[in-house]
């Protein structure tokens, strides 16, 4: 099966929500918007296509654009030997997009890495809270406009009593 094949069921099954599709790097990409994620997702993982492998998902701050954001799901087949990008933009106005911890467990800590570093929420997510940051850290370093010298609060440290 071969990659135009998955592209053309995409676009006979999702008429409206396939944006553009275009090839970088050797890997066919997919513009969708993020109200059809799960749906498309939910769909790639199935049989014929069995994209059982979420290889990575990222997020790409683009300050001063519309949308600001965009996430990047990179799947792969294993029975196909297929690499597939999506893309879905995210606003500034709406920080949201759904989880994909349902369809694939490594989700978790990749959508969690993302709302540390950027302010995305995940809907659905089974623990959204920051992975690397401290709970009193102010911001997401990983955004634009996020200030080089900002001074963050102090970590509170418990003290064990000796008693």
């Amino acid at each position: 099966m071969e990659n135009q094949s998955v592209i053309e069921a995409l676009q006979a099954k999702f008429p409206q929500a396939i944006l553009e599709v275009s090839s970088e790097f050797g890997d066919e990409v997919v513009h969708i918007p993020k109200d059809s994620l799960l749906d498309i997702c939910r769909f790639l993982r199935e049989k014929p296509y069995e994209f059982s492998m979420l290889l990575d998902l990222t997020c790409i701050d683009f300050l001063g654009n519309h949308p600001r954001y965009r996430m990047v799901y990179h799947l792969f087949s294993l029975g196909q030997k297929l690499r597939l990008r999506l893309r879905a933009g995210v606003t500034e106005q709406d920080l949201s997009i759904a989880s994909l911890t349902a369809i694939w467990r490594n989700a978790n800590w990749l959508e969690r890495e993302v709302f540390d570093m950027f302010g995305i929420r995940f809907d659905g997510h089974p623990d959204m809270r920051r992975l690397f940051m401290y709970d009193g850290f102010e911001g997401h370093p990983l955004r634009k406009d996020y200030p080089l010298r900002k001074q963050q609060p102090r970590i509170k440290l418990r003290h064990v009593n000796d008693d």
